[in-house]
């Protein structure tokens, strides 16, 4: 069974910065797609970042330049590195792996930032 575990997820102050790790168990594969989104209350889920197997990178423009969205192919894990954050940054992060043609999720991680 696939697992995705989350962790790094907190409150953080405006301008601060956090560290999110994603990592996967019960898969021999690499995910052809990693990646991080995220749902503010009463706003629909919605991509930050995400990466292939490759590397190539792709952003939301709202966290373009102080978002950077790494993996390790071999540990199927995926971090997401956030700095500068702001108040509009808060919202729950799922992880999100994608192998084929099916979707994995991870339970979501709280991110909080204070004014």
């Amino acid at each position: 069974q696939v697992q995705l575990v989350e962790s790094g997820g907190g409150l953080a102050q405006a301008g601060g910065s956090l560290r999110l790790s994603c990592a996967a168990s019960g898969i021999i594969f690499s995910f052809n797609s990693m990646g991080w989104y995220r749902q503010a209350p009463g706003k629909q889920r919605e991509l930050v970042a995400a990466i292939s197997s490759g590397g190539s990178r792709n952003y939301a423009d709202s966290v373009k330049g102080r978002f950077t969205i790494s993996r390790d192919n071999p540990a199927n894990t995926v971090y997401l590195q956030m700095n500068s954050l702001k108040p509009e940054d808060t919202a729950v992060y799922y992880c999100n792996g994608q192998l084929f043609v099916d979707d994995y999720w991870g339970q979501g991680t709280q991110v909080t930032v204070s004014s």
